[in-house]
């Protein structure tokens, strides 16, 4: 039998959280690892997630879990928190799973203390350790040596971070509409920043079934980036299909090869970071699955512009994207972050300065700009050669196994595809009453 005081506490009696919501009594929240599943009883109210919420891997990685599962985490504990007949419980959260289940589940508990209870990721991650307790580290979607690890207070300064820049806002988060987009049928996309990144899964020339991952004509995304906004799309991997469908349409379109696998040379992220720097709109980018490259980059964007250390961005980047930044991207993303923490301070100072002088702040030297060549070299990184995207044309590369995995994974049933929208919207609005039912907002409880 467990009891309160084999548990590990979220709030109080510990050191007391900062701005704890006052209706959340000081010993009410509990988080535990345990050997085997326990009942609920007249003190206390007991809940596992560790079959509900499950990671969908592709190899060797585990977590953290995306950001649906985290929403869905929030609302079921916000109702538990709310429920009048278990107000004068104990509620105990707990996991009897592997060590990546408890990983995890310390990984939701923790983000759910620093958005919710307003803590600290310092003071949240001393709390899950507090009793000894240790975590394995997430690792990236490789099936080889984990050569990168990123632990749990990386995920929590993620997640503060995403709420201080208000990426991460869930009283105008679509659950529903994640879950569609997400799936290869649906278009295999993510936002990573709302209103600026879009990762998504490369297009191909004609829509079809390929190894069983639905491939996609650029026609087919074009309603969607009208509609929210993108403006420029940017290819990173082998030209798959003509872009004068895309730039037809009113679309920027920059092409920036770089081999499968591989790490960008410095020409590649400084054309990159202009070409999003100058963006009127939203910037979709793309690669063969939308995860390595595409990531890596964005990440690069991610801690010039808002100076998250490397682990913030990755793990923000995975947390909306699971699977994104592999192998040798990982280290390449820890090697760039000083200097562009330092380039973004240049930035930052230069656009301060031409806004005091009444001066434009940015000018669009690439407008107009299709395909960019890109012959610069990468100072800190031992070759020096010039891409080219006929070393990619030729065998099955890792772009092309996430893809298909991915599609393969995704054992649930459909929910329409991107030319059923008017079908989609239905379907979504009646599951956003469901869903409203179920979990009532979380700004009730936050007030």
């Amino acid at each position: 039998m467990t009891t309160a005081s084999n548990c590990l506490f979220i709030s109080s009696p510990y050191p007391p959280p900062p701005l704890t919501p006052s209706h959340l009594r000081p010993d009410q929240l509990y988080f535990a690892i345990l050997r085997q599943k326990i009942k609920s009883t007249a003190e206390r109210h007991c809940f596992c997630i560790d079959e509900e919420l499950a990671y969908e891997n592709f190899y060797a990685d585990f977590g953290p879990l995306n950001l649906a599962m985290f929403y869905r985490f929030c609302c079921k504990l916000t109702k538990k928190l709310k429920a009048i007949t278990i107000t004068r419980k104990k509620i105990i959260f707990y996991t009897c799973g592997d060590q990546k289940k408890q990983a995890n589940a310390a990984y939701l508990i923790g983000s759910y203390a620093v958005m919710h209870l307003n803590m600290l990721p310092e003071d949240a991650y001393s709390l899950l350790v507090s009793r000894n307790s240790t975590y394995i580290p997430f690792r990236d979607a490789s099936f080889g040596t984990c050569t990168y690890n990123l632990n749990i207070l990386d995920c929590l300064h993620a997640v503060y971070k995403a709420l201080q820049y208000g990426w991460l806002d869930f009283s105008n988060f679509d659950v529903e509409e994640y879950e569609h987009y997400e799936r290869a049928e649906n278009g295999d996309l993510n936002w990573i920043i709302p209103g600026k990144f879009l990762a998504f899964s490369g297009p191909h020339p004609k829509s079809k079934i390929e190894n069983g991952y639905p491939l996609h004509a650029p026609e087919a995304y074009i309603p969607y980036f009208r509609n929210h906004n993108i403006t420029a799309i940017v290819r990173l991997n082998k030209k798959m299909y003509d872009a004068r469908r895309f730039t037809d349409s009113g679309f920027e379109h920059h092409d920036l090869f770089f081999v499968d696998g591989s790490t960008p040379n410095d020409s590649i992220v400084r054309k990159f970071l202009n070409i999003c720097e100058n963006a009127e709109g939203a910037i979709a980018v793309h690669c063969k699955a939308g995860l390595g490259r595409t990531g890596t980059l964005i990440g690069c964007y991610m801690m010039k512009h808002f100076r998250l250390t490397a682990a913030e961005a990755i793990a923000w980047i995975r947390i909306c994207r699971p699977g994104s930044i592999i192998g040798p991207q990982q280290n390449f993303v820890e090697e760039k972050q000083n200097s562009l923490w330092a380039e973004g301070d240049v930035f930052r100072e230069k656009m301060l300065n031409e806004r005091e002088n009444g001066k434009m702040a940015v000018t669009r030297i690439l407008s107009g700009v299709d395909d960019i060549t890109i012959n610069g070299s990468n100072k800190n990184r031992a070759s020096k050669k010039e891409y080219n995207d006929e070393e990619e044309r030729n065998g099955p590369t890792q772009g092309d196994k996430l893809r298909a995995l991915k599609s393969k994974r995704q054992a649930r049933s459909s929910t329409g595809s991107l030319k059923d929208l008017c079908c989609c919207c239905c379907c979504f609005c009646c599951c956003y009453i469901l869903v409203d039912e179920l979990y009532p907002s979380l700004t009730v409880y936050l007030e």
